[in-house]
């Protein structure tokens, strides 16, 4: 059960409304998710959506692998919501079915079919689990996303470490009958 309900617009002030409208117009095409949560700072709501515009939509990784860390970050904080959104999208992304449940269970083996799938996911684990990653690590990010995109990487990582916590939190749940695969 959602910690916050989620509000009409009609409930909102008007400095929500504007953030709400924002967001119900652009690309995500409405207000749902963390957005529910968020939305109750409305200068809060609306610099994380325009973070999230240019995270999920603009920056320089290709989406397929923005895609596999964003189910990394989920499977790491346990947030069911961000798995529902996003496990969706990578599989039409062309990730293949056994590396989304691997990712989904925490498992140490995962059968990569490409080696970019296997340096973003080996990134990603190893900087949310040590809040760094080591030479090997980043030389490898560096290798197949450039500087920019490491940089860039690293903020989507961060970025949605940020709306998992929100959803956790306030316990806002993808709708029944999803299971996350953690279980």
């Amino acid at each position: 059960m959602p910690r916050l309900a989620t509000p009409s617009r009609d409930a909102l002030d008007p400095a929500q409304q504007v953030v709400w409208d924002r967001i119900a117009s652009g690309a995500r095409g409405g207000v749902g998710g963390p957005f529910t949560a968020l939305i109750s700072s409305a200068e809060l709501c609306a610099r994380v959506e325009q973070l999230g515009v240019f995270i999920r939509y603009d920056c320089s990784v290709p989406m397929r692998l923005r895609e596999i860390a964003i189910l990394c970050v989920g499977q790491h904080w346990k947030a069911a919501y961000e798995w529902y959104a996003h496990a969706p999208i990578a599989a039409k992304q062309g990730v293949p079915e056994a590396v989304i449940a691997a990712i989904g269970r925490g498992a140490a083996e995962i059968p990569f079919e490409a080696e970019a799938d296997r340096v973003v996911v080996g990134f990603v684990r190893e900087l949310l689990r040590a809040g760094q990653v080591g030479d090997e690590a980043y030389r490898a990010a560096v290798a197949l996303l450039g500087e920019k995109g490491t940089v860039e990487l690293t903020g989507l990582v961060g970025y949605y470490s940020l709306l998992a916590m929100q959803l956790n939190v306030f316990q806002v749940a993808p709708p029944p009958p999803f299971e996350a695969p953690w279980g």
